[in-house]
């Protein structure tokens, strides 16, 4: 949907639903899993918060000679549709999301930022469609990257706190 509307915002989402599928494959696989691995888990979902940044920032870069407006209508509905589905998902994981240390951050995360970048996906393509300008497109591009960096300092400080935690629990120096 995001190629065929030609929208630099919504394909930085699309890449973010990539994300989401690994971060939730990470979180089944090592919710078991001693405090000294689940840092490390941690650490490797900190990288994949940085892909939807580091995509919308290469799409944005391609565009900003030539900032096309995307098609409003197929951005706009693909937005509402990920809004019920993301939004779900956050309301789940809140009552949660500060008991099971980097793994559930990131998974509440994760979703909570999908809802904004979703609701400004929308505002971009009302503003889109009333200026006809396609740099609404490039701007909500950069703030998706903003937005993805923060998440992934979130989660890195997460997993920093279990990994001390895992070394003071076995004794260790903490430095």
């Amino acid at each position: 949907m995001a190629l065929a509307a030609g929208s630099v915002a919504l394909l930085a989402d699309s890449v973010d639903f990539l994300e989401d599928t690994a971060i939730n494959l990470l979180i089944a696989l090592a919710l078991g899993w001693s405090l000294r691995r689940r840092a490390v888990v941690g650490r490797l979902m900190m990288l994949v918060l940085l892909v939807p940044a580091v995509a919308a920032g290469w799409a944005a870069v391609q565009r900003f000679g030539d900032p096309r407006p995307p098609e409003v209508a197929p951005v706009v509905l693909a937005s509402l549709g990920a809004i019920v589905v993301n939004g779900a998902s956050a309301l789940l994981l809140t009552g949660i999301r500060r008991h099971g240390g980097s793994l559930t951050a990131a998974a509440f995360l994760s979703a909570r930022n999908d809802v904004v970048v979703n609701v400004a996906v929308i505002v971009m393509g009302v503003v889109t469609a009333a200026t006809g300008s396609g740099w609404p497109d490039l701007v909500l591009g950069a703030a998706i990257i903003a937005l993805g960096l923060h998440a992934a300092w979130e989660v890195w400080e997460a997993s920093e706190d279990e990994r001390l935690a895992a070394r003071a629990l076995a004794g260790e120096t903490i430095d």
